[in-house]
């Protein structure tokens, strides 16, 4: 039988070096993200209501909903 000599693990500092590499993982990620959600999601919304505001008519759609009766003080047209 033969006895090897294990080392004393190290363990000052042992908190702060981990932590600095998972911080900067952290933050890594959480920019990606960020950024990804911005030009997938964010843009593609943009783009969308400016599609919308485009050809919409504030009046045309105002004129129908007084037809349909949804306001209770505007009496609709005849």
């Amino acid at each position: 039988m033969s006895s090897a000599v294990i080392g004393k693990p190290v363990m000052r500092g042992l908190l702060a070096k981990r932590l600095r590499f998972h911080l900067a993982v952290a933050f890594t990620l959480a920019f990606a993200v960020a950024g990804s959600f911005k030009f997938i999601i964010g843009d593609s919304r943009k783009r969308a209501y400016a599609d919308f505001y485009k050809k919409y008519d504030a009046m045309k759609a105002f004129e129908d909903m007084r037809q349909a009766g949804v306001f209770e003080s505007v009496k609709p047209k005849k």
